[in-house]
């Protein structure tokens, strides 16, 4: 059985998704004109509200970091020991960097009285943290997917690696519509593939020892 800090850790991990998925579900209900069949989920970070989803980001990114350390002490000095860890806090730093710095409105008109459309450092640097930290989830889901089919565990390594197929897909493919709802099916994916390996980490760990 691992310490009490790593369970906790790991637990952070399990939390991460629902909570960030929960509040970002409900602002695109209650706030007002938002269309996610337009509008990328990241401009709920901007007007008056927008601090709700700034903070949702943080959080996330603080609770998926966590979840690497987590990782890192359960897994050492076993495979994926280092690179999941890793991959994970480049994620979660990601999702820190996605909130704090907030997006350009893009024209778009959410919100209502956000009709900028030029680009700015804060946008290009938010961009820049969305992009990395999602790359850095596909990387994690296939590291993981590695440890889980050398741990004896397959069904837990296809799941993680079904996941990373549609994250990599939805993630680079420059089709043309609907991109904000690609990216929202991205977000669904990688918050669900990280609480539910974090759950199973988390069994693992609580687990007495054989």
């Amino acid at each position: 059985m691992a310490d009490r800090l790593t369970r906790r850790l790991l637990g952070a991990g399990v939390a991460a998704g629902p909570v960030f998925v929960a509040v970002t579900a409900a602002q695109m209900l209650t706030r007002e004109g938002f269309d996610v069949l337009r509008h990328p989920l990241s401009l709920l970070s901007r007007g008056g509200a927008g601090w709700v989803q700034v903070t949702n980001f943080v959080v996330a990114g603080v609770l998926v970091g966590g979840f690497a350390v987590g990782v890192r002490r359960l897994l050492r000095p076993g495979p994926a020991a280092t690179a999941a860890p890793v991959a994970l806090a480049v994620l979660g730093g990601g999702l820190v960097g996605a909130g704090v710095f907030v997006t350009d409105p893009g024209g778009l008109g959410f919100p209502r009285q956000d009709a900028g459309t030029g680009t700015t450092w804060h946008g290009l640097a938010h961009a820049a943290a969305t992009a990395v930290g999602l790359n850095a989830g596909i990387v994690a889901a296939v590291v993981l997917a590695r440890r889980f089919a050398r741990a004896g565990a397959p069904g837990w390594a296809a799941y993680c690696l079904a996941t990373a197929v549609p994250l990599a897909v939805l993630a680079w493919w420059r089709g043309p519509g609907l991109v904000s709802v690609r990216l929202a099916a991205d977000v669904v994916l990688l918050a669900a593939c990280v609480s539910l390996v974090a759950a199973r980490l988390y069994r693992e760990a609580a687990a007495p020892p054989r």
